[in-house]
């Protein structure tokens, strides 16, 4: 039902917006700006997500196969079923979904979107086989969504090699504040699902582990910024996560081969069901991001910035934030639109300014609530979502006031 709401109200909103401008700016192009808007987002949901998705699924799911043949999947499942256990309480200790969602989680640390999505959609559909009514999520099901939204992520290389492209003279100088902003919407996103769902989060177990990722989170921040220069940081980065990732499909195979499993055969059986999947979400892709480009080709955020200037101005705050919050405000409906804000503003406005490091920020905080629902539900043929919008909605928040609190510390 919240998608009902939320997909009619994007067009209707951008309906109104366009016939605005029309009327009382004399926009005649803003309709063709709108209609052609809506054939290039339903073209890039199907040619540059959709399509290419499904080489990508069908990898790593059946490496992904390989990997639970091998064992590999349910001892990662039992290492952190004590943490799990707390937050995820409508799952056995021992259900393959852990392991996945723990295969997912850490490719998003890492920085490896590539395979991250496509763990994350054998996340959900592990998750879908405990739940009783198909059609609408289950608790744990709206937990690790939110989890996802939420864009944990240790270094931000893809943010830090744009810097570099524009001639940014420290690239990787958004490392701390991203990793800060991300940190907090991610814990903001925890506590949301876990007032909701009323789970007890002040237990030593769950500080435990929120204690000793906080610490070793502060410890990489710490040993980054004391030891290693920029280069070295984004050398690092680069390798680290690619030669973490080929170890683990090599670990993978050789469990495989230990166990004595026909190891293609295991990866043509789990890859399979790659292109059914990319199949199944192109519908909702289509939907969704056409909504989303009917709001951006109608001016609603340009509207939205001037009314937010005009607030913050009126209240005495400073205003230097307000230019960057085009970044903020797409990034949960789109990733490339995003980026291709940010891409504009540090143009703009220079890398090197306060504006354009903060889109970097923004960019680097959370990740694309909007897309990630329809991806993930749509997948598994989720329709009613409950929560789970609003929750990832308030962790993305969470990360966009705390993005603009670090940037203003560091770069103002």
């Amino acid at each position: 039902m919240a998608l009902n709401y939320i997909w009619s109200g994007f067009f209707l909103v951008g309906f109104l917006a366009a016939l605005a401008q029309f009327l009382f700016l004399g926009d005649t192009d803003i309709f063709k700006r709108v209609i052609d808007g809506t054939f290039d987002s339903a073209r890039l949901a199907v040619m540059d997500i959709a399509l290419p998705l499904a080489g990508v699924m069908t990898l790593w799911l059946g490496l992904m196969n390989i990997g639970e043949k091998a064992g590999f999947v349910g001892a990662l499942a039992r290492l952190i079923a004590p943490f799990f256990s707390r937050i995820f309480p409508g799952v056995p200790a021992d259900h393959p979904a852990t392991g996945h969602m723990v295969m997912n989680f850490s490719a998003n640390l890492l920085g490896l979107d590539n395979a991250a999505t496509p763990f994350g959609l054998k996340a959900m559909e592990s998750l879908q086989t405990l739940n009783p009514t198909p059609d609408e999520a289950t608790d744990a099901q709206i937990m690790f969504l939110v989890l996802h939204t939420s864009g944990l992520t240790l270094i931000p290389l893809a943010i830090m090699a744009q810097r570099s492209i524009l001639g940014a003279g420290d690239p990787s100088d958004i490392f701390i504040p991203c990793m800060i902003a991300t940190y907090v919407a991610t814990v903001v996103g925890i506590v949301t699902v876990a007032i909701r769902q009323r789970i007890n989060l002040l237990n030593r177990v769950v500080l435990g582990w929120l204690g000793s990722i906080t610490a070793a989170i502060g410890g990489l921040v710490y040993y980054f910024t004391h030891y290693l220069s920029k280069q070295e940081i984004e050398l690092v980065s680069k390798v680290s996560s690619n030669l973490i990732l080929i170890c683990v499909i090599a670990a993978f195979i050789l469990g495989a081969l230990r166990k004595r499993v026909n190891v293609y055969e295991a990866f043509i059986e789990g890859a399979k069901g790659g292109i059914q999947t990319s199949l199944t979400v192109i519908p909702y892709l289509v939907g969704m991001l056409v909504a989303i480009g009917v709001l951006r080709n109608a001016g609603v955020f340009d509207f939205v910035v001037a009314g937010m200037h005009g607030l913050v101005a009126h209240l005495g705050v400073n205003t230097d934030f307000v230019p960057a919050l085009p970044t903020a405000l797409m990034k949960p409906l789109s990733s490339s639109g995003s980026k291709a804000m940010m891409i504009d503003l540090m143009k703009t406005y220079g890398v090197d300014s306060f504006v354009g490091r903060l889109a970097c920020v923004f960019q680097g905080s959370a990740d694309t609530t909007f897309y990630i629902v329809a991806l993930y539900f749509g997948s598994v043929g989720i329709k009613k979502t409950r929560y789970a919008i609003s929750a990832g909605l308030t962790a993305d928040l969470a990360g966009v006031i705390a993005a603009i609190f670090v940037s203003y510390v560091f770069f103002h």
